[in-house]
């Protein structure tokens, strides 16, 4: 018995050895980007680095406004896109996901499997064709072309359909025979049951939303449609590269994901869990 539960901490203790030191490397570069964000400009190009710099220089944070004017309207379109695109993705995905799980039509199960095959063309390829619509549409600088593009996600479908057919379906047959339609056992039954997956979709689109960079950098030409992760690149002029502010856009940017992700993180885990997304 001894032996066992010696075993069994030893276990333990290399698992959990091996997971700490995972969580300090991931950690390690935000911890940076905090401390470069508040020390001075020779502070911040000094080897080895200082990790704690004294005095902190919160002006650094003011300063951003001084090298970036528009910051402030980066952060407003950023809020735009993240959350609108999210309620556009989170409506089309519970739709598209009850369809697919609850009512039956010819080819339904074929044109699913189409879907779930689009995930494995990389995003990449699909620049150029998205980029020749919105331009043919008229949409090049406008917020339709930051959000509509993504109003949809295969992956928030696929999600969402795993957690409804996972509802018994005697609640659908219950409704019917009282008389509910489709659309009202969707809202008044299935999305409540699936908050946990609603959850979970809608924090994912909200955070790849947040820190999309290539796609508004090929859709925006003017400051007042640019976003926060475009904004970054003003920190670098034919001087050089100002690193301290640099680093503290790149906090403003980080933070307020970060804070939603710690916040919410239960509901991620017990949405993907439960949506049968695991491994």
């Amino acid at each position: 018995m001894n032996n066992i539960n010696w075993k069994n901490v030893l276990q333990k203790t290399v698992i959990y050895l091996i997971v700490g030191f995972g969580a300090v490397l991931m950690l390690l570069p935000f911890v940076w980007m905090v401390s470069s964000s508040l020390q001075t400009p020779h502070q911040v190009n000094l080897r080895p680095p200082i990790w704690i710099p004294i005095p902190p220089q919160w002006l650094n944070f003011h300063r951003i406004l001084d090298y970036a004017p528009y910051f402030p309207r980066y952060f407003v379109n950023n809020i735009i896109v993240a959350f609108v695109g999210t309620f556009l993705e989170v409506t089309t995905a519970v739709l598209a996901a009850f369809a697919f799980s609850r009512l039956r039509f010819w080819g339904r199960d074929v044109v699913f499997y189409i879907l779930l095959a689009t995930m494995m063309v990389p995003g990449e390829i699909m620049l150029i064709p998205n980029f020749l619509t919105i331009v043919n549409l008229g949409w090049l600088d406008t917020f339709r072309a930051l959000i509509v593009p993504w109003s949809a996600s295969v992956l928030s479908i696929f999600l969402l359909r795993q957690f409804f057919l996972a509802i018994p379906d005697q609640l659908s047959y219950a409704a019917k025979v009282d008389g509910c339609r489709n659309f009202r056992f969707l809202w008044s039954i299935m999305v409540p049951l699936a908050r946990p997956a609603l959850v979970t979709i809608s924090l994912l689109s909200v955070i790849s939303g947040w820190n999309a960079f290539l796609w508004p950098l090929i859709v925006t030409n003017s400051h007042s449609m640019r976003t926060l992760p475009l904004g970054l690149a003003l920190f670098r002029g034919e001087a050089g590269t100002f690193f301290e502010l640099l680093m503290a856009a790149s906090v403003v940017v980080v933070l307020p994901m970060v804070i939603l992700f710690i916040i919410m993180q239960k509901h991620i885990v017990a949405g993907v869990s439960r949506s049968g997304l695991k491994g």
